[in-house]
């Protein structure tokens, strides 16, 4: 009887230890699961990080991350509506928000991954099909102060970079929830030209840069000749001032001076004769010059004169 006593105790703690082995499991924060027997699933999805049961041996866990995950397409080279092929890399992030669809639609993360591949990449290449080029490379912030395309000035855009972003996500992301992921958000890496279009395009890019230079240059030449003509007028209206200024103090030192050499003059009028006599004889006789005058001219008499008292 004893050895049947020793034999159950026996039972019950290598079932206890079995249990505790392989009937007891403890989820991780950043993890979730699904619990399959036999390969069926069981139950709901387990989401709750902490310990939880299963039978042992037979049910198995299936583990998931909650985590974000990054999907990375490659680089196609797709027309735009303009009939322009450009390289488009996109790149996404996504999770898996049930565990038991995604284990029943897609198994893997790498499965999951190649699914997206097809949705993500035939949803982009749509877009990329319905818009022009100018629609795709440039922001949705646009304005006609911010882009200089000659092509586009005075168009008002209706898309941009942003919004197509925003519409291939919500395209895609009504096709992800069926297999159990949530499709968070999706971005441009990277639009190029392909090697036939980059040279046009560098060439189309300088002549703006150039066309837009000649615009500045032209501005600065007109902002020039304005401040120029301002300074020069500036200029003559200062010149006009001093000369007047110059006119009047020199009008009135002549006048002063006229009315001391008349007040002088006036103490000695044959002292004053005979000094304007001797200037025009100044201004009049030069070497080698010979002169006529009368018997009563003035200049005469002093000269007639000046030879008596000889």
């Amino acid at each position: 009887m004893k050895q049947v006593v020793h034999f159950f105790l026996a039972g019950l703690i290598l079932l206890a230890i079995t249990i505790i082995y392989d009937g007891f499991f403890i989820l991780e924060e950043g993890t979730q699961a699904v619990i399959t027997q036999f390969g069926a699933p069981v139950g709901k999805s387990i989401t709750e990080a902490g310990p939880h049961l299963k039978v042992p041996f037979i049910q198995k866990v299936n583990l998931f991350d909650k985590r974000i995950e990054i999907w990375d397409g490659d680089p196609n080279q797709i027309p735009t509506n303009d009939k322009t092929y450009v390289f488009v890399n996109v790149t996404a992030r996504w999770r898996i928000t049930d565990p038991l669809k995604f284990m029943q639609a897609v198994k893997t993360v790498s499965r999951g991954q190649s699914m997206l591949d097809d949705i993500i990449d035939g949803t982009v290449r749509d877009m990329v099909n319905k818009n022009d080029l100018t629609e795709i490379i440039r922001s949705s912030d646009w304005s006609e102060n911010t882009m200089s395309t000659a092509d586009n000035i005075g168009t008002k855009p209706e898309m941009g970079r942003d919004k197509i972003t925003e519409k291939i996500l919500e395209t895609a992301a009504k096709q992800t929830p069926q297999y159990g992921i949530e499709l968070i958000d999706v971005m441009f890496k990277r639009v190029n030209y392909i090697d036939t279009v980059q040279q046009k395009v560098y060439d189309r890019m300088i002549s703006e840069r150039k066309r837009i230079a000649a615009e500045k240059r032209s501005f600065g030449e007109g902002q020039k000749a304005e401040i120029l003509g301002k300074v020069d007028k500036e200029l003559k209206e200062i010149l006009s001032g001093a000369n007047k200024e110059s006119l009047i103090i020199k009008g009135k030192a002549d006048a002063e001076a006229s009315k001391i050499y008349a007040q002088a003059y006036s103490q000695d009028p044959d002292f004053f004769s005979f000094e304007k006599t001797l200037e025009g004889y100044k201004n009049i006789i030069g070497r080698n010059t010979s002169m006529v005058l009368s018997s009563d001219s003035d200049m005469y008499q002093y000269l007639k004169s000046a030879s008596a008292k000889k």
